[in-house]
């Protein structure tokens, strides 16, 4: 036991605040379960997959083709996968270090937790995630840069998650995973040919994901010290501003709290999280598999009326602002794709290509019937370029161009329409990432639990303190999820433990704070780096 835990105030009756017991084996059983998981999960997913391409009538891949496939799906489950024994660790940390839930029943309560978030979450960070992304990369993900893209940005990933956990530092998998992206934008923009356009990084869309990234700890350490101060001033109780003692409780109602704070983090840290696997697996089943995934089959043919008519009133707001006679598809096509990578979709010209790519899409969604009857080998082309128009017209409005309420409704609506039909994530993704997030909950946790139950403060975590930064991480993370943002778990707990150590004057173990955010100022480098480097590696082999 560190001197700084041994050196705490005492608790109730003037005994030593007592270390929770970190070190007990989990029984067989246990084992057993969680490989049945582990392997019935792996079964699933393979089934998933073999039955989606017979529906869809895809034709089987050639064995290098499922080889690669496999293994990026593999890559991508194991990040989910250490991202849950990385960051969940930080949920269970408050409800093991008060003694509101043994070690083992806490994991598993919130393993189980975050599977539900995983399985509930809506998609909207998924693919707020994937807009980071090169564009020309996006729409080519089934070729070599694009298979390289998605291994070096999850590789990167797990290499810096992996050797962060090892020292017991809850470094971000947030932060760790858009550096990773990051670098892979800015190693394509340099490895392109000379005079070759790329779309680089888009630095908009990452501005306004940096800022919740580097709010949140902030937020997490002004608020939780914040509402531990007003805990104090409006509850008086002794008890709840002291740190246990051997074989002590939490007053009930305490307990009850803590347990359902820890609840709300570990399920809105499945929601948040949880997408980033999601948006990245339904990348690489896009390019391996367009004819199953490149387009939402499940979208109704009842829809098909209102999407046409959707995309008519579309086609009159850009009609207002086109100049010049509107180029043949493919040339819209070139020129969509361009003003997008350009971030220059404002022009005369860029409207006339909006203009003449979605009468295109509408073209043949009438021609066919529904989105359901697009032929396979019309599917890839349809899929990117109902893309570029939705990722169009998203710029359009961060550009601030000036749109009535009536045509941006308009706008809205397209959008809405097609994103329904390319943004998609089927149920079995779903259910494959929430069992590998759940799953690495319930390994490796200890390292970090120790961390931030320990080593933040000088002092033994009380019930107060821990109740009030795990309800200030959940808020934030489920408030973060309903904007769409990506938001560090890892990174508004431990601030949030920081602040109400600070709130309490019990003081803070400057060499962990330091450590702490010397991880925090490097991640975001060091994952830009590694990714980068992987990437252009790749790029010789792919």
């Amino acid at each position: 036991m560190s001197d700084a835990i041994m050196a705490a105030p005492a608790g109730v009756g003037g005994d030593r605040p007592h270390r929770p017991q970190l070190d007990s084996k989990p029984h067989f059983a246990t084992g057993v379960i969680f490989f049945a998981i582990l392997l019935g999960g792996l079964a699933f997913t393979i089934h998933s997959l073999r039955s989606d391409m017979a529906e869809t009538g895809a034709e089987p891949l050639a064995i290098g083709a499922f080889v690669l496939l496999g293994v990026a799906l593999l890559v991508a489950l194991a990040f989910e996968f250490v991202n849950g024994f990385h960051d969940t660790a930080n949920a269970v940390a408050t409800v093991i270090y008060t003694h509101s839930l043994p070690p083992t029943v806490a994991v598993i309560w919130s393993g189980f937790f975050n599977f539900l978030g995983v399985l509930l979450s809506a998609g909207g960070v998924a693919f707020g995630i994937i807009n980071l992304l090169p564009v020309e990369l996006i729409l080519q993900v089934g070729s070599g840069a694009g298979f390289a893209m998605i291994f070096a940005l999850l590789i990167a990933a797990i290499i810096w998650n992996l050797g962060t956990w090892a020292l017991g530092l809850p470094a971000s998998s947030s932060h760790t995973l858009i550096g990773s992206i990051i670098g892979v934008g800015l190693a394509n923009q340099l490895l392109a040919p000379a005079g070759t356009a790329t779309s680089g990084v888009d630095w908009t869309q990452a501005t306004s994901t940096f800022e919740a990234l580097l709010l949140s700890p902030l937020v997490g350490f002004l608020a939780a010290a914040g509402l531990l101060l007003t805990m104090r001033a409006l509850v008086r109780r002794r008890d709840l501003y002291e740190a246990p003692t051997a074989d002590s409780k939490p007053p009930v109602w305490i307990r009850g709290l803590l347990i359902l704070t820890c609840t709300g983090v570990s399920f809105a840290h499945g929601s948040n999280d949880g997408q980033k696997g999601m948006g990245l697996i339904m990348l690489i089943l896009i390019g391996a598999l367009p004819t199953a995934y490149a387009l939402n089959r499940a979208v109704p043919e009842s829809a098909t009326p209102a999407f046409l008519q959707t995309a008519s009133e579309a086609r009159q707001v850009f009609d207002t602002r086109a100049g010049g006679p509107l180029p043949p598809a493919a040339g819209a096509r070139e020129a969509t794709a361009a003003a997008l990578r350009d971030r220059t979709p404002a022009s005369p010209a860029g409207f006339a290509a909006l203009s003449a790519l979605t009468e295109d899409v509408s073209r043949q969604v009438r021609d066919y019937g529904s989105i359901q009857r697009i032929p396979a080998a019309a599917t890839q082309n349809v899929r990117n370029d109902m893309y570029l128009v939705s990722d169009t017209i998203r710029g359009l409005k961060k550009q601030g161009v000036a749109f009535d309420a009536a045509e941006t409704a308009r706008l809205t609506a397209y959008q809405r329409a097609l994103d329904d039909a390319t943004k998609f994530i089927p149920t079995w993704v779903k259910i494959s990432v929430a069992l590998a997030l759940g799953l690495g909950t319930m390994v490796g946790w200890k390292r970090i639990v120790v961390t931030v139950g320990e080593k933040i403060g000088k002092t033994h975590m009380t019930y107060a303190q821990g109740a009030s930064a795990e309800m200030v991480a959940a808020i934030t993370i489920a408030a973060a999820d309903m904007y769409h943002l990506p938001v560090s778990t890892t990174h508004v707990l431990s601030s949030g433990v920081a602040g109400t150590m600070a709130a309490n004057g019990s003081g803070l173990q400057w060499s962990t704070v330091r450590s702490l955010l010397m991880a925090w100022v490097l991640t975001l480098p060091a994952a830009i780096l590694l990714a980068g480097c992987l990437y252009a590696l790749l790029r010789q082999v792919m």
